[in-house]
């Protein structure tokens, strides 16, 4: 009897899209249909970028995997409702109405279906469709439709970092007992963070025993890493007096390099060291062949890598 064939046509993935024999992006080192794509896990297909065209989209990732509490209004493409981006909500709530009609947002969530710009979509256009104060949750994946990105105007957002959790409660006039003791409860697990206003997308913040400058970038990988490997071979990879580089984030398709800094360093000290860099990076992106030292930089710069999403 003749063998049954084991090749069978697959289409390719779309753009932005992990075929299911990609490795996960999610950094297990396990092909992507055994892991979040499993057959029986109900996950659609991961989407290795899913905030790609959004206005401040570096910023947006930092604010869903970085940032402690901040905020910043979206402006919607139809209709005048009031929306409000937050890092967090209560309870990790994705989405919540106002009394006032407002709509809140959370980036930081429990839920995980794969495209997390889609299911701000869903979130979104669920909570368009009432006006009854109370939470708007997303129980399963949203399947097919709009993301974010497709809601709301291009321009760049105004973020705006707060020292706790206080933007909670900022539209209640009256607050009990209850709202002060969990607003309480949630403050303490708040790390100081700021935005620097040189450069995009870069926050510094101090975790008590150290301080750090965590900084998403929007230049692809490979691109990214020859650069930095550039500058690092070249001793021109600090951000400040006795800064120390030592690697970096990979999330939503995105990297954000990663420098530990003296404890008492401070955001301000970062400034035009961070716009120099900047400028500086911005070079190295043009170079062309890598040394052997800027290989060799670039191997060690590869191995220290976490990927978070």
């Amino acid at each position: 009897m003749a063998k049954k064939s084991r090749n069978r046509t697959q289409s390719a993935p779309a753009a932005g899209e992990v075929g299911p024999r990609q490795p996960c992006p999610c950094g297990s080192g396990k092909r992507y249909k055994a892991c979040h794509g499993a057959a029986g896990g109900a996950a659609p297909t991961f989407v290795a970028r899913p905030f790609e065209g959004m206005p401040s989209e570096c910023d947006v990732i930092a604010l869903r995997e970085l940032v402690p509490a901040a905020t910043a209004p979206l402006t919607l493409k139809e209709g005048d409702r009031t929306v409000r981006l937050t890092t967090l909500l209560p309870g990790a709530a994705p989405a919540m109405v106002r009394e006032s009609g407002d709509i809140w947002l959370g980036l930081q969530v429990q839920h995980s279906y794969g495209n997390p710009a889609r299911d701000l979509g869903a979130v979104l256009e669920a909570a368009l469709a009432t006006e009854e104060p109370g939470i708007v949750g997303l129980m399963t994946a949203p399947g097919d439709g709009p993301s974010i990105q497709d809601l709301i105007s291009d321009s760049s957002l105004d973020i705006t970092v707060h020292d706790g959790f206080e933007y909670w409660i900022d539209d209640i006039p009256e607050r009990d007992a209850t709202m002060e003791a969990a607003l309480e409860q949630a403050n303490g697990g708040v790390m100081p963070t700021s935005r620097l206003t040189s450069v995009e997308a870069a926050y510094w913040t101090n975790v008590g025993t150290k301080e750090h400058l965590r900084w998403v970038m929007p230049h692809p990988e490979d691109e990214l890493l020859d650069a930095l490997a550039r500058l690092h071979a070249a001793g021109k990879d600090s951000v400040a007096e006795d800064s120390r580089f030592v690697g970096m984030f990979r999330a939503h398709g995105l990297l954000a390099p990663v420098w530990d800094l003296p404890v008492g360093t401070g955001a301000e000290v970062l400034e035009e060291p961070a716009a120099r860099f900047a400028a500086d990076l911005d070079e190295a992106l043009k170079g062309g062949e890598l040394s052997a030292a800027e290989r060799s930089a670039r191997a060690g710069l590869a191995n220290r890598q976490v990927t978070i999403r």
